[in-house]
């Protein structure tokens, strides 16, 4: 059967070359006689995979040598509490910018674990751009923000400047661009949207940052015992993490994340370009914040969504709902959506207007 065009925002596509390669190496992995579900973590094959990950990912974002890369499991959502239980350091205070549903679940948990000053809110009108001006305190232990907030649609295209460790979900852009890493204390991520299957989340942390972790944090949470054992301090999501290895190659094999970068500005562009075209759709957010991974928009009448994404599944294109916190649609083109997928959907959109505007 032909491959659907996938607009889910996580569980997201992979490019077929990764899928085609490990449907290859499902059976017998490089002569193993066994899959790589089946692998120890303790086993040199695993252990040699994990590594190979690990220095592709590196090589990617060059990340510098005093950053420690950690493969971690509980998905980005874990990192809401697992942040502040290692950077706090002894502090009581910890400064958050609120952008979005991610960024206001990261607050609410937070809270929990010390004294949260919000430095700057979009709340005003109604989360649809990226506040420039952050009023952070000196004594913060960090300032934490959402880069990209994969339902609202809003993408920080800069890194904010910080007089304190700055800390980034960047979890639904994560390789969809070049980053300077030495600017962050922390990156984390979710591996569903860009890197792999759900399972696996990143977070590539700086050393002076781990260590001293708060008393009563689980061992599993603490960014310097998973360190010190190679993120392997339980069982990791093994499958998961060979997956990412996949789309670490097949990245650099692109031409690493400035040819990616090229080919997300070109997708996005064509959607939005469309949309600025037209009054039947509309997208809420600011022109200059728009994200180029998530792109929600309305249609001008609301009864008109059902027919809108039954049409869409007929011509193979699903997931095109939006959040339900937000209704209408939403297109998700990370990485692996082809620039075919964009086309297919901006003609159906022409289409559908055409019939119904």
């Amino acid at each position: 059967m032909s491959r659907i065009f996938n607009f889910s925002a996580g569980p997201a596509m992979l490019p077929a070359e990764v899928l085609s390669r490990a449907g290859d190496e499902m059976l017998d992995w490089h002569g193993s006689g066994m899959s790589v579900m089946e692998m120890s973590h303790r086993g040199k094959e695993f252990i040699g995979i994990a590594a190979d990950a690990e220095k592709d990912l590196r090589e990617l974002l060059a990340v510098p040598a005093n950053y420690k890369l950690l493969f971690l499991a509980g998905g980005a959502t874990l990192q809401f509490a697992q942040v502040p239980m290692n950077l706090l350091r002894g502090s009581g205070k910890a400064d958050y910018v609120a952008t979005g549903e991610w960024s206001k679940k990261a607050i609410k948990e937070a809270k929990a674990f010390c004294d949260v000053h919000i430095a700057a809110t979009s709340e005003d009108r109604n989360f649809t751009y990226a506040p420039k001006r952050w009023q952070v305190r000196n004594d913060a232990a960090y300032v934490h923000y959402c880069s990209n907030e994969t339902i609202g649609g809003v993408e920080f295209h800069g890194v904010p400047q910080a007089t304190v460790p700055l800390v980034a979900d960047a979890s639904s852009h994560f390789l969809s661009r070049p980053v300077d890493v030495s600017r962050f204390g922390l990156i984390y991520a979710g591996a569903q949207k860009n890197v792999g299957p759900a399972g696996l989340t990143i977070a590539i942390v700086r050393d002076d940052l781990i260590g001293q972790a708060a008393q009563g944090t689980p061992s599993v949470m603490d960014y310097k015992a998973q360190a010190e054992a190679d993120s392997m301090l339980n069982t990791p999501p093994s499958y998961s993490i060979y997956i990412a290895g996949l789309v670490f190659k097949w990245l650099k094999a692109l031409g690493g994340l400035a040819e990616i970068e090229r080919r997300n500005v070109a997708k996005s562009r064509l959607l939005y370009d469309y949309l600025d075209t037209t009054s039947f759709y509309r997208n809420p957010v600011a022109k200059e914040d728009r994200s180029r991974m998530n792109v929600p928009f309305t249609l001008r009448d609301a009864k008109l969504d059902e027919p809108f994404l039954k049409g869409a599944t007929e011509r193979g294109m699903v997931q095109l709902k939006g959040h339900r916190s937000v209704g209408g649609m939403r297109a998700s083109i990370y990485n692996a959506m082809p620039i075919e997928g964009v086309q297919r959907l901006v003609d159906y959109m022409r289409e559908f207007e055409k019939k119904h505007g």
